[in-house]
Protein backbone atom coordinates (compact mmCIF):
# COMPACT_ATOMS: atom_id res chain seq x y z
CA UNK A 1 0.00 0.00 0.00
CA UNK A 2 2.81 2.84 0.93
CA UNK A 3 4.44 1.61 -2.64
CA UNK A 4 1.37 2.48 -4.44
CA UNK A 5 0.96 6.08 -2.45
CA UNK A 6 4.57 6.58 -2.75
CA UNK A 7 4.38 5.92 -6.88
CA UNK A 8 1.15 8.35 -6.59
CA UNK A 9 2.71 10.92 -5.26
CA UNK A 10 5.89 10.23 -7.17
CA UNK A 11 6.76 13.27 -9.63
CA UNK A 12 9.93 12.92 -12.37
CA UNK A 13 13.22 14.65 -11.59
CA UNK A 14 16.11 14.95 -14.42
CA UNK A 15 20.17 14.88 -13.34
CA UNK A 16 22.66 15.63 -16.43
CA UNK A 17 25.62 12.78 -15.85
CA UNK A 18 27.85 14.71 -18.38
CA UNK A 19 27.63 18.40 -16.87
CA UNK A 20 27.82 17.36 -13.29
CA UNK A 21 25.90 19.39 -10.53
CA UNK A 22 24.61 22.15 -12.28
CA UNK A 23 22.59 20.87 -15.59
CA UNK A 24 19.52 18.52 -15.99
CA UNK A 25 19.34 15.32 -17.87
CA UNK A 26 17.96 12.31 -19.21
CA UNK A 27 18.35 9.92 -16.03
CA UNK A 28 14.63 9.52 -14.88
CA UNK A 29 14.49 9.52 -10.56
CA UNK A 30 11.49 9.15 -8.65
CA UNK A 31 10.81 12.29 -6.56
CA UNK A 32 9.35 12.28 -3.28
CA UNK A 33 8.90 14.85 -0.20
CA UNK A 34 10.21 13.00 1.95
CA UNK A 35 13.87 13.72 -0.24
CA UNK A 36 13.04 17.09 -1.03
CA UNK A 37 15.51 20.24 -0.05
CA UNK A 38 11.98 21.62 1.94
CA UNK A 39 11.88 18.38 3.86
CA UNK A 40 15.54 18.61 5.15
CA UNK A 41 14.87 22.39 6.07
CA UNK A 42 11.85 21.44 8.25
CA UNK A 43 14.27 18.93 9.53
CA UNK A 44 17.09 20.71 10.71
CA UNK A 45 14.81 23.58 11.78
CA UNK A 46 12.88 20.86 13.92
CA UNK A 47 15.92 20.08 15.72
CA UNK A 48 16.78 23.88 15.68
CA UNK A 49 13.80 24.29 17.68
CA UNK A 50 13.99 22.11 20.03
CA UNK A 51 18.08 21.97 20.99
CA UNK A 52 19.55 26.07 20.44
CA UNK A 53 15.79 27.25 19.89
CA UNK A 54 14.82 26.07 23.62
CA UNK A 55 18.34 26.98 25.16
CA UNK A 56 18.22 30.53 23.67
CA UNK A 57 14.85 31.12 25.34
CA UNK A 58 16.32 30.05 28.29
CA UNK A 59 19.22 32.52 27.97
CA UNK A 60 16.64 34.57 27.02
CA UNK A 61 15.28 34.56 30.43
CA UNK A 62 18.27 36.45 31.88
CA UNK A 63 21.66 34.19 31.53
CA UNK A 64 19.21 31.03 32.35
CA UNK A 65 16.89 32.00 34.34
CA UNK A 66 18.68 32.12 37.34
CA UNK A 67 19.69 34.79 39.92
CA UNK A 68 22.95 34.70 39.62
CA UNK A 69 24.32 35.91 36.18
CA UNK A 70 28.12 35.38 36.79
CA UNK A 71 27.82 31.52 37.44
CA UNK A 72 25.88 31.11 34.38
CA UNK A 73 28.12 33.63 32.35
CA UNK A 74 30.98 31.64 33.21
CA UNK A 75 28.93 27.85 32.36
CA UNK A 76 28.66 29.56 29.15
CA UNK A 77 31.86 30.83 28.26
CA UNK A 78 32.80 27.19 29.29
CA UNK A 79 30.51 26.11 26.87
CA UNK A 80 31.53 27.92 23.98
CA UNK A 81 34.96 26.73 24.46
CA UNK A 82 34.62 23.48 24.47
CA UNK A 83 32.24 24.25 21.49
CA UNK A 84 34.42 25.88 19.30
CA UNK A 85 36.97 22.85 19.24
CA UNK A 86 34.09 20.24 18.33
CA UNK A 87 32.87 22.39 15.88
CA UNK A 88 35.83 23.19 14.00
CA UNK A 89 36.40 19.44 13.60
CA UNK A 90 32.72 19.21 11.77
CA UNK A 91 34.07 18.40 8.83
CA UNK A 92 36.22 15.12 10.13
CA UNK A 93 33.31 13.82 11.87
CA UNK A 94 30.77 14.37 8.92
CA UNK A 95 33.36 12.79 6.50
CA UNK A 96 32.88 9.75 9.27
CA UNK A 97 29.71 9.06 9.90
CA UNK A 98 27.73 11.25 7.93
CA UNK A 99 25.03 14.65 8.31
CA UNK A 100 22.09 12.49 9.83
CA UNK A 101 24.10 10.64 12.78
CA UNK A 102 26.41 14.04 13.35
CA UNK A 103 22.75 16.12 13.56
CA UNK A 104 21.37 13.87 15.57
CA UNK A 105 24.40 13.32 18.53
CA UNK A 106 25.16 16.88 18.04
CA UNK A 107 21.11 17.25 19.83
CA UNK A 108 21.81 15.30 22.77
CA UNK A 109 23.68 17.90 25.01
CA UNK A 110 20.84 20.61 25.29
CA UNK A 111 18.84 18.65 27.77
CA UNK A 112 21.56 17.90 30.06
CA UNK A 113 22.56 21.65 30.05
CA UNK A 114 18.93 22.24 31.40
CA UNK A 115 19.07 19.92 33.57
CA UNK A 116 22.06 21.01 35.35
CA UNK A 117 19.91 24.03 35.45
CA UNK A 118 17.36 22.59 36.66
CA UNK A 119 19.11 20.75 39.71
CA UNK A 120 20.91 23.99 40.66
CA UNK A 121 17.58 25.72 40.89
CA UNK A 122 15.92 23.00 42.94
CA UNK A 123 19.39 22.50 45.30
CA UNK A 124 21.75 24.77 44.53
CA UNK A 125 24.27 22.58 43.63
CA UNK A 126 26.78 24.46 41.23
CA UNK A 127 28.62 20.90 40.07
CA UNK A 128 25.97 20.08 37.67
CA UNK A 129 25.95 23.54 35.74
CA UNK A 130 29.55 23.17 34.55
CA UNK A 131 28.54 19.21 33.30
CA UNK A 132 26.02 20.31 32.16
CA UNK A 133 27.85 23.03 30.17
CA UNK A 134 30.41 20.97 28.85
CA UNK A 135 28.29 18.00 27.80
CA UNK A 136 26.17 20.44 25.86
CA UNK A 137 29.66 22.51 24.51
CA UNK A 138 30.73 19.34 23.38
CA UNK A 139 27.75 17.61 21.59
CA UNK A 140 26.50 21.24 20.26
CA UNK A 141 29.54 21.86 18.43
CA UNK A 142 29.08 19.34 15.86
CA UNK A 143 25.26 20.12 16.25
CA UNK A 144 26.34 24.09 14.82
CA UNK A 145 28.59 22.79 12.33
CA UNK A 146 26.26 20.74 10.26
CA UNK A 147 23.18 22.63 10.78
CA UNK A 148 24.86 25.34 8.84
CA UNK A 149 25.99 23.01 6.44
CA UNK A 150 22.63 21.40 5.55
CA UNK A 151 20.64 24.96 5.85
CA UNK A 152 23.31 26.86 3.17
CA UNK A 153 24.36 23.78 0.76
CA UNK A 154 21.09 22.02 0.24
CA UNK A 155 18.44 24.14 -0.83
CA UNK A 156 18.44 25.40 -4.79
CA UNK A 157 19.98 28.85 -5.12
CA UNK A 158 17.06 31.09 -5.20
CA UNK A 159 15.43 29.52 -2.55
CA UNK A 160 18.44 30.13 -0.10
CA UNK A 161 17.44 33.73 1.40
CA UNK A 162 14.11 32.06 2.58
CA UNK A 163 14.75 28.72 3.70
CA UNK A 164 17.47 30.56 6.10
CA UNK A 165 14.34 32.58 7.37
CA UNK A 166 12.41 29.33 7.22
CA UNK A 167 16.02 27.61 9.55
CA UNK A 168 15.74 30.44 11.49
CA UNK A 169 12.37 30.92 11.90
CA UNK A 170 12.27 27.33 13.60
CA UNK A 171 14.89 28.22 16.37
CA UNK A 172 13.03 31.39 17.43
CA UNK A 173 9.95 29.62 17.02
CA UNK A 174 11.78 27.69 20.00
CA UNK A 175 12.81 30.95 21.94
CA UNK A 176 8.91 31.88 21.37
CA UNK A 177 7.22 28.91 22.98
CA UNK A 178 9.93 29.11 25.22
CA UNK A 179 9.26 32.47 26.35
CA UNK A 180 5.55 32.01 26.12
CA UNK A 181 5.76 28.96 28.97
CA UNK A 182 8.08 30.78 31.21
CA UNK A 183 5.60 33.86 31.03
CA UNK A 184 2.62 31.68 31.83
CA UNK A 185 4.93 30.35 34.62
CA UNK A 186 6.36 33.69 35.87
CA UNK A 187 3.64 36.59 34.71
CA UNK A 188 2.93 37.30 38.37
CA UNK A 189 6.73 38.09 39.76
CA UNK A 190 6.85 41.06 39.73
CA UNK A 191 10.62 40.99 41.18
CA UNK A 192 13.97 39.99 40.39
CA UNK A 193 15.30 36.71 40.81
CA UNK A 194 15.17 33.32 39.23
CA UNK A 195 12.58 31.61 37.39
CA UNK A 196 10.25 28.73 38.62
CA UNK A 197 11.74 24.94 38.56
CA UNK A 198 8.69 23.82 36.47
CA UNK A 199 10.00 25.87 33.93
CA UNK A 200 12.98 23.69 33.41
CA UNK A 201 11.08 20.68 33.60
CA UNK A 202 9.08 21.78 29.87
CA UNK A 203 12.29 22.82 28.65
CA UNK A 204 14.27 19.69 28.95
CA UNK A 205 11.01 17.45 27.78
CA UNK A 206 11.23 19.85 24.19
CA UNK A 207 14.55 19.29 24.27
CA UNK A 208 14.79 15.60 24.38
CA UNK A 209 12.62 15.13 20.77
CA UNK A 210 15.40 17.02 18.98
CA UNK A 211 17.44 13.13 18.43
CA UNK A 212 14.98 12.23 17.19
CA UNK A 213 13.70 14.50 14.63
CA UNK A 214 17.18 14.54 13.12
CA UNK A 215 17.01 10.72 12.45
CA UNK A 216 14.52 12.27 9.70
CA UNK A 217 17.40 13.62 7.70
CA UNK A 218 18.74 12.34 4.04
CA UNK A 219 22.28 12.52 3.97
CA UNK A 220 23.24 14.48 0.62
CA UNK A 221 23.21 12.23 -2.28
CA UNK A 222 19.94 11.25 -1.22
CA UNK A 223 18.47 14.93 -1.44
CA UNK A 224 16.33 15.51 -4.72
CA UNK A 225 16.13 19.91 -5.47
CA UNK A 226 13.51 20.77 -7.59
CA UNK A 227 16.00 22.08 -10.26
CA UNK A 228 17.52 18.74 -10.85
CA UNK A 229 20.84 19.81 -9.50
CA UNK A 230 23.09 17.11 -7.64
CA UNK A 231 24.13 17.47 -4.17
CA UNK A 232 27.64 16.52 -3.92
CA UNK A 233 29.45 16.08 -0.45
CA UNK A 234 31.71 13.22 -0.88
CA UNK A 235 32.83 11.05 2.29
CA UNK A 236 35.78 8.69 2.74
CA UNK A 237 38.12 11.39 2.15
CA UNK A 238 41.77 10.49 3.69
CA UNK A 239 42.05 13.07 7.22
CA UNK A 240 45.16 14.41 6.06
CA UNK A 241 43.27 15.68 1.97
CA UNK A 242 40.34 16.89 4.64
CA UNK A 243 42.89 19.39 6.72
CA UNK A 244 44.19 20.51 3.35
CA UNK A 245 41.28 21.53 2.03
CA UNK A 246 40.09 23.33 5.31
CA UNK A 247 43.39 24.90 5.90
CA UNK A 248 43.22 26.24 1.82
CA UNK A 249 39.63 27.70 2.80
CA UNK A 250 40.76 29.09 6.14
CA UNK A 251 43.57 31.43 3.90
CA UNK A 252 41.35 32.21 1.09
CA UNK A 253 40.04 35.62 1.14
CA UNK A 254 36.04 34.68 1.00
CA UNK A 255 36.55 33.55 4.82
CA UNK A 256 39.02 36.24 5.93
CA UNK A 257 36.57 39.24 4.73
CA UNK A 258 33.68 37.32 7.11
CA UNK A 259 35.75 37.34 10.09
CA UNK A 260 35.28 40.31 11.98
CA UNK A 261 31.15 39.67 11.13
CA UNK A 262 31.07 36.41 12.55
CA UNK A 263 33.42 37.49 15.60
CA UNK A 264 31.02 40.84 16.10
CA UNK A 265 28.02 38.53 16.10
CA UNK A 266 29.18 36.06 18.48
CA UNK A 267 30.55 38.44 20.61
CA UNK A 268 27.22 40.51 21.21
CA UNK A 269 25.54 37.35 21.89
CA UNK A 270 26.87 37.88 25.64
CA UNK A 271 24.86 41.10 26.20
CA UNK A 272 21.68 40.80 25.62
CA UNK A 273 20.49 38.20 28.53
CA UNK A 274 22.74 39.88 31.00
CA UNK A 275 21.51 43.47 30.50
CA UNK A 276 17.86 41.69 30.88
CA UNK A 277 18.76 40.24 34.08
CA UNK A 278 20.66 42.98 35.60
CA UNK A 279 17.86 45.40 35.00
CA UNK A 280 14.46 43.37 34.70
CA UNK A 281 12.06 42.02 36.96
CA UNK A 282 10.89 38.24 36.05
CA UNK A 283 8.28 38.52 34.32
CA UNK A 284 9.68 41.56 32.03
CA UNK A 285 12.72 38.83 31.25
CA UNK A 286 9.47 36.10 30.31
CA UNK A 287 8.23 38.59 28.38
CA UNK A 288 11.52 39.77 26.67
CA UNK A 289 12.43 36.23 25.63
CA UNK A 290 8.69 35.96 24.63
CA UNK A 291 9.13 39.10 22.30
CA UNK A 292 12.84 38.60 21.33
CA UNK A 293 11.83 35.26 19.24
CA UNK A 294 8.72 37.53 17.36
CA UNK A 295 11.09 40.25 16.17
CA UNK A 296 14.02 38.26 15.34
CA UNK A 297 11.74 35.85 13.03
CA UNK A 298 10.45 39.51 11.09
CA UNK A 299 14.03 40.09 10.95
CA UNK A 300 15.08 37.17 9.39
CA UNK A 301 12.00 37.25 6.87
CA UNK A 302 12.81 40.96 5.81
CA UNK A 303 16.53 39.91 5.24
CA UNK A 304 15.97 36.75 3.58
CA UNK A 305 12.91 38.33 1.29
CA UNK A 306 15.06 41.27 0.35
CA UNK A 307 17.82 39.11 -1.13
CA UNK A 308 15.88 36.12 -2.70
CA UNK A 309 12.61 38.05 -4.41
CA UNK A 310 12.90 39.42 -7.55
CA UNK A 311 11.88 42.84 -6.36
CA UNK A 312 14.65 43.94 -8.80
CA UNK A 313 16.54 41.69 -11.24
CA UNK A 314 19.96 42.46 -10.99
CA UNK A 315 20.76 40.24 -7.39
CA UNK A 316 23.88 42.96 -6.85
CA UNK A 317 21.70 45.52 -6.01
CA UNK A 318 19.48 43.17 -3.50
CA UNK A 319 22.51 42.66 -2.09
CA UNK A 320 23.97 45.87 -1.50
CA UNK A 321 20.42 47.22 -0.89
CA UNK A 322 19.94 44.72 1.97
CA UNK A 323 23.60 45.42 3.76
CA UNK A 324 22.56 48.89 3.74
CA UNK A 325 19.50 48.42 5.82
CA UNK A 326 21.45 46.23 7.78
CA UNK A 327 24.12 48.31 8.57
CA UNK A 328 22.21 51.26 9.07
CA UNK A 329 19.43 49.43 11.48
CA UNK A 330 22.19 48.10 13.54
CA UNK A 331 24.49 51.36 13.54
CA UNK A 332 21.47 52.84 15.15
CA UNK A 333 20.64 50.64 17.38
CA UNK A 334 23.73 50.38 18.86
CA UNK A 335 24.23 53.77 19.39
CA UNK A 336 21.09 53.64 21.52
CA UNK A 337 21.55 50.49 23.18
CA UNK A 338 24.98 52.65 24.72
CA UNK A 339 22.99 55.77 25.63
CA UNK A 340 20.62 53.68 27.90
CA UNK A 341 23.16 51.71 28.94
CA UNK A 342 24.83 54.78 30.28
CA UNK A 343 21.75 56.49 31.80
CA UNK A 344 20.84 52.91 33.68
CA UNK A 345 24.11 52.60 35.27
CA UNK A 346 23.76 55.78 37.22
CA UNK A 347 19.90 55.21 37.82
CA UNK A 348 20.12 51.57 38.18
CA UNK A 349 16.38 50.79 37.69
CA UNK A 350 14.11 47.75 38.53
CA UNK A 351 12.40 47.85 35.38
CA UNK A 352 8.64 46.47 34.88
CA UNK A 353 5.94 46.79 32.52
CA UNK A 354 4.18 48.48 35.43
CA UNK A 355 6.67 51.43 35.27
CA UNK A 356 6.75 52.90 31.27
CA UNK A 357 8.94 55.47 32.13
CA UNK A 358 11.74 53.39 32.27
CA UNK A 359 10.36 50.13 30.62
CA UNK A 360 9.72 51.83 27.55
CA UNK A 361 13.10 52.77 26.78
CA UNK A 362 14.91 49.91 28.05
CA UNK A 363 12.48 47.28 26.38
CA UNK A 364 12.13 49.06 23.35
CA UNK A 365 16.43 49.43 22.57
CA UNK A 366 16.02 45.59 23.62
CA UNK A 367 13.11 44.81 20.98
CA UNK A 368 15.78 46.52 18.51
CA UNK A 369 18.83 44.59 19.51
CA UNK A 370 17.23 41.18 18.54
CA UNK A 371 15.59 43.16 15.16
CA UNK A 372 19.51 43.82 14.04
CA UNK A 373 20.61 40.60 15.39
CA UNK A 374 18.34 38.38 12.88
CA UNK A 375 18.74 40.43 9.85
CA UNK A 376 22.71 40.33 10.35
CA UNK A 377 22.66 36.40 11.20
CA UNK A 378 20.67 36.13 8.02
CA UNK A 379 22.73 37.87 5.85
CA UNK A 380 25.92 36.20 7.07
CA UNK A 381 24.54 32.61 6.26
CA UNK A 382 23.38 34.51 2.70
CA UNK A 383 27.17 35.12 2.00
CA UNK A 384 27.99 31.69 2.87
CA UNK A 385 24.87 29.90 1.45
CA UNK A 386 26.38 31.57 -1.61
CA UNK A 387 30.37 30.52 -1.78
CA UNK A 388 29.40 27.02 -2.61
CA UNK A 389 26.73 24.55 -4.01
CA UNK A 390 28.04 21.88 -2.21
CA UNK A 391 27.72 20.58 1.67
CA UNK A 392 30.57 18.94 1.42
CA UNK A 393 32.74 22.35 1.22
CA UNK A 394 29.91 24.43 3.21
CA UNK A 395 30.79 21.80 6.16
CA UNK A 396 34.09 23.61 5.95
CA UNK A 397 32.54 26.90 5.56
CA UNK A 398 30.46 26.60 8.70
CA UNK A 399 32.96 24.78 10.44
CA UNK A 400 35.41 27.82 10.60
CA UNK A 401 33.18 30.70 10.52
CA UNK A 402 30.69 28.85 12.91
CA UNK A 403 34.38 28.57 14.87
CA UNK A 404 35.33 31.74 15.03
CA UNK A 405 31.96 32.57 16.26
CA UNK A 406 31.79 30.42 19.17
CA UNK A 407 35.23 31.62 19.83
CA UNK A 408 33.97 35.44 20.45
CA UNK A 409 30.46 33.72 21.97
CA UNK A 410 33.23 32.05 24.91
CA UNK A 411 35.46 35.25 25.11
CA UNK A 412 32.11 37.62 25.39
CA UNK A 413 30.35 35.18 28.36
CA UNK A 414 34.06 35.29 29.80
CA UNK A 415 34.76 38.72 29.80
CA UNK A 416 30.65 39.44 31.37
CA UNK A 417 31.41 36.57 34.08
CA UNK A 418 34.61 38.75 35.76
CA UNK A 419 32.13 41.02 35.78
CA UNK A 420 32.40 43.74 33.23
CA UNK A 421 30.27 46.62 33.53
CA UNK A 422 27.83 46.55 30.52
CA UNK A 423 28.61 50.42 29.85
CA UNK A 424 32.19 48.53 28.59
CA UNK A 425 30.03 45.80 26.79
CA UNK A 426 27.77 48.14 25.13
CA UNK A 427 30.81 50.46 23.86
CA UNK A 428 32.67 47.46 22.57
CA UNK A 429 29.52 45.99 20.76
CA UNK A 430 29.40 49.28 19.49
CA UNK A 431 32.99 49.25 18.11
CA UNK A 432 33.14 45.79 16.96
CA UNK A 433 30.11 46.53 14.77
CA UNK A 434 32.15 49.84 13.07
CA UNK A 435 35.17 47.51 12.35
CA UNK A 436 33.05 44.83 10.92
CA UNK A 437 31.50 46.95 8.20
CA UNK A 438 33.75 47.62 5.20
CA UNK A 439 34.94 44.45 5.77
CA UNK A 440 31.66 42.64 5.35
CA UNK A 441 30.77 45.65 2.51
CA UNK A 442 33.58 43.58 0.38
CA UNK A 443 32.31 40.45 1.63
CA UNK A 444 28.88 41.38 0.17
CA UNK A 445 30.89 42.50 -3.21
CA UNK A 446 32.62 38.63 -3.71
CA UNK A 447 29.52 36.78 -2.81
CA UNK A 448 27.49 38.14 -5.89
CA UNK A 449 30.60 38.22 -7.87
CA UNK A 450 30.77 34.69 -7.02
CA UNK A 451 27.02 34.00 -7.91
CA UNK A 452 26.94 35.64 -10.79
CA UNK A 453 30.53 33.72 -11.84
CA UNK A 454 29.05 30.23 -11.03
CA UNK A 455 25.77 31.60 -13.40
CA UNK A 456 27.91 32.35 -16.44
CA UNK A 457 30.01 29.27 -16.35
CA UNK A 458 26.29 26.90 -16.27
CA UNK A 459 25.37 29.32 -19.39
Amino acid sequence: MSAELNTEKAETITVDEKLGANAPSTTTVRRVFFRSTLFQILVVGSCAFTAPGIWTAMNGLGVGGTEDPNLINAANALLYAFMTVTCFSGPWVTNLIGFRWTLAIGSLGYPLYAAGLYVNNRSGTIWVVYFGAVACGISAGFFWSVEGAIATGYPEVHKRGRYLATWFTFRDLGMLVGGAISLALNHKTGQKGQVGYSTYQAFIAIQCLGFFFALLLSNPEQVQRDDGTRIEAPRGLDWRVQAREVWQLARSKSILLLVPLFWYFGWIQAYPGTYLETYFTIRSRALGSFMSAVVMVFGTWIGGSLVDLPWTGNRKTRAITTYILVATLNSATWIWSVIIQNDFRHTKPVVDWSDQSTFGPGFGVYIFQNISLGMVENYIYWCISNLSDSPGQQIRYTSLLRGIETAAVAVGFGVQAVPTALIATASINLALWFIALPFSYYATLQVVHHFDKTKAEVL
